[in-house]
């Protein structure tokens, strides 16, 4: 069962996500408490008890499930004996037996949920391991053919498969690094295949040599992900749902039966195109909408985040009803200072639909990135940006390692970590600093339907590399303020009526509709990191504006009283 009851919305709205390899981080843990802690049960209260005080209200364990014993063992014919199998190359939705299997699980969902934390967990949807008792079974939900689909592709390899009477064969070229094969070979003792399946895989870079790609033209494919992912759901209040975005119709088609005129798909799929008539009758609903009908009658309490990209945010959330979705842009665009575009599209998003903005996971590294001080450094920007993400309506979520300043970013093979980093105690305290009071305070950012960007003039001029928000969430009243550049910033904000008037609404919320009401003279101004006050008079607010000079990276977050 979840752990943690009470206002389901409440607890979904504010979550602060923190993600973790499981496996490394144990190994860490150990280090750190000197002594063995090799299965969940055993990660000490006292680590818990830190990581809610730092303002983490959900821990994402990467790497719980049962790996695939044949993903360990290709990394062995690599010669790499360190690693274990990836953590996305699943054979089961088991709580592995070396993290202490599913009672080992339950002890820490009922530590972590007396700290108030929630624990997430995965669901790969789009592959399993390819050696999982699906592919042995049923070798006809996966795409594949009979063909090979180069000429030259050889299968004399190690069999990795781990029952009587199946041989499974990666090609040859990928113990010697010379080639990169999109299947592998499916053969029986009693004379069925060769068949050759495809290598789970999204087209953007090289194939996932230790999966199996599933086909969602199977009807019998779809009704068994579903049920496990209604399965999973029903353990975990929050499930991540890795590349979601392959599993849409439009993608699905185009990776595996495209339109070879059409865009990029899998290099050897030319040969088996499809009709968009014929690939309907096989598919003719978006399997996520299906996904999400049964989640509201069977785990209504549950949330699902989509790791989706491609610019599917949109259309994950107002169109298949998905509770959460990855926001690439918010990496990309505040990294890159495109500031210009990054205002353009809250903008948007503020004018056609803002209770969007809460439905966006915002992140400054992931699993799959550069670690966030290698990509914003270990200063103002990183504190910056940081700081902006946390005051930000959505769902912020930090990577492993972040918060203590690590640089190595963690293979999902890995058992522990490969450099003996310690955390940097004055970058933790930083993060405690300027970071930790937002993360406490995340009622005062989370409600984005009383939210309005302005602009920041300088010299008659906006400034694009200003951010500035106002928002009114659950009763608060705020004002953000960012400068994402490496340029002072001299200039002022008009702040509107309804942040400096409020009136009670029915539900006990504010808003601006009685301008005046209230008959205020002045307004306050608190920054809430420092303390620091700035009280200000209506009448020449109103006339000149509020000016600030910002330092380069700066970050100003008021309560306005």
């Amino acid at each position: 069962m979840n752990q943690i009851t009470g206002n389901q919305i409440t607890w979904q709205r504010d979550l602060v996500l923190l993600a973790k390899n499981t496996h490394v981080w144990l190994t860490q843990l150990g280090h750190k408490y000197a002594r063995e802690i090799h299965t969940l049960d055993q990660i000490p209260v006292e680590e818990l008890r830190e990581l809610r005080n730092l303002g983490i209200t959900g821990l994402w364990l990467i790497g719980i499930w049962e790996r695939s014993p044949a993903s360990r063992r290709i990394k062995e014919l690599y010669g790499r004996d360190h690693l274990i199998g990836s953590a996305y190359s699943v054979n089961g939705y088991q709580v592995a037996m070396d993290l202490g299997g599913e009672l080992a699980m339950e002890k820490l969902k009922m530590k972590a949920g007396d700290q108030g934390i929630f624990i997430a967990c995965d669901m790969i949807p789009n592959h399993t391991g390819l050696d999982s008792n699906w592919l042995l079974d049923h070798p006809d939900w996966y795409i594949g053919t009979l063909e090979k689909p180069i000429s030259t592709w050889e299968y004399n390899s190690k069999d990795l498969s781990p029952r009587n009477g199946i041989q499974i064969r990666l090609e040859d070229g990928y113990y010697t690094q010379q080639e990169a094969a999109e299947v592998f070979q499916y053969t029986t003792s009693d004379g069925f295949g060769p068949l050759f399946i495809y290598h789970g895989n999204d087209g953007t870079s090289m194939p996932w040599n230790d999966t199996a790609q599933l086909d969602y033209l199977n009807s019998d494919v779809r009704k068994e992900v579903k049920k496990q992912i209604l399965e999973v759901a029903r353990q975990f209040p929050v499930v991540r749902l890795d590349a979601a975005m392959t599993l849409i119709r439009k993608h699905f088609k185009r990776l595996w039966y495209p339109d070879p005129e059409g865009e990029k798909y899998i290099p050897t799929r030319d040969a088996f195109p499809m009709s968009q008539e014929e690939f309907d009758s096989h598919m003719p609903n978006e399997f996520w909408a299906e996904v999400m009908e049964e989640i509201k009658l069977s785990s209504p309490d549950t949330l699902l985040l989509a790791e989706a990209f491609w610019l599917m945010e949109k259309y994950f959330v107002r169109e298949l009803g998905m509770h959460r979705v990855y926001n690439s842009a918010f990496l990309n665009q505040l990294r890159d200072e495109e500031n210009a575009q990054s205002r353009s599209y809250f903008r948007e998003i503020l004018e056609t639909d803002p209770t969007l903005l809460e439905c966006f996971v915002n992140y400054m590294t992931t699993p799959d990135e550069a670690p966030a001080v290698q990509v914003f450094g270990s200063n103002e920007k990183y504190f910056g940006v940081c700081g902006f993400m946390s005051a930000l309506p959505g769902l912020p979520m930090f990577g492993h390692g972040q918060i203590e300043g690590f640089s190595e970013q963690y293979g999902m093979d890995f058992q522990a970590p490969m450099l003996n980093e310690k955390p940097e105690n004055e970058f933790i305290t930083k993060h405690k600093q300027w970071i930790t009071p937002l993360l406490h305070q995340r009622l005062r950012f989370s409600r984005s339907d009383n939210m309005s960007l302005l602009d920041f003039r300088q010299q008659g001029q906006v400034n694009e590399d200003v951010f500035v928000f106002s928002i009114i969430s659950e009763g608060y009243r705020s004002l953000v303020v960012f400068n994402n550049c490496d340029r002072t910033a001299n200039g002022s904000i008009q702040i509107g009526s309804e942040l400096t008037y409020s009136a009670e609404t029915s539900d006990g919320n504010t808003n601006g509709s009685d301008l005046g009401k209230d008959g205020f003279s002045s307004i306050q101004l608190t920054e809430l990191r420092t303390g620091e006050k700035i009280i200000l008079g209506l009448e020449n607010l109103n006339s000149s504006g509020l000016d600030f000079s910002l330092a380069p990276y700066q970050l100003l977050v008021f309560n306005i009283d």
